[in-house]
């Protein structure tokens, strides 16, 4: 196993918003993994349009046995199986329990219904993968019967 003796993940989750303290304490306000997306009004569209939404991807890692500078990728997995460009940063470990944490604030531009996956690598390897769902609620209103 790639990672068997670090870095460990201790926290991978999306967010609303992240308050971090001068001792480097996080606070994870609103976690989210499912957005539905409403559209009200007479003529919805019967197929999701495009949604932007900003969220916050938070990863808390401890070092283990990693030391030094690594590259951290994020790579967005549309539902179709599209992949969009990585976000790619650096992260440093100095050993053991110490950690680091990585908080990326992702405005992504929601174009499909359906499950989403951020993969995360560490150098060329897959730490983990974050699944993220989408979904489209269609309310039609202002429409006479007859």
């Amino acid at each position: 196993m790639a990672f068997e003796e670090g870095p460990y993940i201790q926290v991978a989750a999306f967010c609303e918003q992240v308050i971090e303290e001068k001792t480097g304490v996080l606070s994870l306000i609103r976690l989210i993994d499912v957005l539905t997306h409403t559209a009200t009004g007479p003529e919805v569209p019967p197929e999701m349009p495009p949604l932007l939404h900003g969220l916050k991807l938070v990863l808390m890692l401890k070092s283990g046995k990693a030391r030094g500078r690594h590259e951290v990728r994020i790579v967005p997995e549309l539902p179709s199986g599209e992949t969009k460009e990585p976000i790619v940063l650096s992260v440093h470990f100095e050993g053991d329990g110490r950690g680091t944490n990585v908080i990326v604030e992702i405005n992504f531009n929601f174009t499909l219904e359906g499950l989403y996956w951020f993969k995360i690598y560490l150098g060329e390897a897959l730490l983990t993968r974050m699944p993220f769902q989408v979904k489209y609620s269609r309310v039609v209103t202002g429409r006479r019967l007859l």
